[in-house]
């Protein structure tokens, strides 16, 4: 592993290999923290009283920017962003009974979207420091190209968002998508995400056209969802992701190579200080504090639930057999954040219980968007494979389908 002098703090979001590099810090998503520019002078609502009973943003707090983007991203589109948010000026929210919230989501529509026939479906599940934002910028202008020159077949996506609070960043890097003490967000997929979207919209019935693909954080949440959920979803992508909580070599090192006969677990209480990723040539250091902590909680009550959460774990947990998940798993060798022991951990411990699992790794690759970008082709034409007898379908072969209003 390896911690080159030009990558920036990470922040990642892909489908399923394209990711934005960005700040520890974004901007607010739902507008200005002070008043309206209208004549009113009306505050906007806190960020942090969004959990608050009859809470609701004022549509006339969004920036101007905000408001037009939207037409701005589906200009760059042959499908379509359907908005399910409060970015643009207007609150369209979906409330997650799960987290008793508005939660923020878009919905990719392909070209030539007909809502009289059968579509398989991505839930995207974005990276650290990131939102649905990432998916609507960065993922569905890519995603949409593969469409259109046949790449992939026509799918719909829901991307939404899995922050903690809504506004990602040094104090809400990301809730891995669990159920956890800072709140269900596993439950916001799985359940509220899943059911909008099964009644919105026209989604072939099988498993086998339901897939997971997530990047870093995304990565842990789509491996660690279908492994709990294969009645559900039978297709993961998880690329520079996360499998592996609990790694350290038997000297306790948590950035050493992986190696079968020198493999130990975390047992112990996280230290709060302890690095986990080095970047600018070790002047940026991202720590247990900064992303463990806030989702797992800390002490050992946070080591139990990462192993409650931790993918490797989770195989013999849920007993997961060969044939029951579709899993493709890309990473880099030279990570950061040393994904790539815990990666490789993961596979190894997979082998051993007999559980195939398709694998691309870049041998010169970090937690960055160029060796993202090197994933694309790999997965797309394996998504494009496995969707093969799961192509858009007319209803009529599933006489017990919903129509869509």
């Amino acid at each position: 592993m390896r911690y080159p002098t030009w990558l920036g703090p990470l922040t990642i979001v892909l489908l399923p290999a394209l990711v934005l590099a960005g700040e520890w810090t974004l901007p607010k998503k739902h507008g200005h923290e002070n008043a309206c520019p209208d004549a009113s002078g009306k505050e906007c609502p806190d960020s942090r009283d969004s959990k608050k009973p009859g809470y609701k943003k004022d549509a006339c707090c969004a920036t101007p920017r905000e408001v037009t983007s939207l037409k701005k991203l589906n200009a760059k589109l042959q499908g379509r962003l359907v908005d399910y948010t409060y970015n643009h000026g207007f609150d369209r929210r979906i409330f997650s009974n799960s987290l008793l919230d508005y939660r923020d989501m878009y919905v990719y529509l392909p070209p030539n979207y007909d809502r009289t026939r059968l579509y398989p479906i991505i839930i995207y599940l974005h990276g650290i420091l990131q939102d649905e934002r990432g998916f609507a910028e960065q993922v569905a202008p890519v995603l949409d190209k593969a469409i259109v020159e046949g790449k992939m077949p026509p799918v719909i996506v829901a991307a939404p968002d899995g922050s903690l609070d809504g506004n990602p960043g040094k104090y809400d890097p990301g809730s891995f998508f669990i159920n956890g003490p800072a709140g269900d967000y596993q439950d916001w997929v799985v359940k509220d995400v899943w059911n909008f979207m099964v009644t919105h919209y026209p989604i072939r019935p099988e498993p086998e056209a339901h897939i997971l693909a997530g990047i870093s954080m995304g990565g842990f949440g789509a491996v660690n969802i279908g492994i709990k959920h294969r009645d559900q979803f039978r297709i993961v992508v998880a690329a520079l992701p996360v499998l592996n909580l609990r790694w350290m070599n038997q000297q306790g090192n948590y950035h050493a190579d992986f190696d079968p006969y020198n493999w130990g677990w975390r047992n112990s209480a996280y230290d709060p200080e302890e690095i986990l990723g080095v970047f600018y040539n070790g002047w940026y250091k991202v720590r247990v504090k900064d992303l463990i902590y806030p989702v797992f909680g800390a002490g050992p009550n946070g080591v139990y639930l990462a192993s409650q959460e931790n993918p490797i774990e989770m195989v013999d947990r849920y007993c997961l057999k060969k044939g029951e998940l579709d899993m493709f798993i890309a990473y880099a060798e030279q990570d950061e954040f040393n994904l790539d022991a815990q990666a490789e951990s993961f596979l190894y411990f997979l082998k051993s219980r007999g559980v195939p699992a398709t694998v691309y790794s870049d041998p010169e690759g970090t937690h960055s968007a160029e060796t993202a970008n090197k994933m694309m082709n790999p997965i797309l034409r394996w998504l494009s494979y496995r969707l093969r007898s799961y192509r858009v379908a007319d209803p009529l072969c599933y006489p017990h389908a919903v129509p869509m209003p």
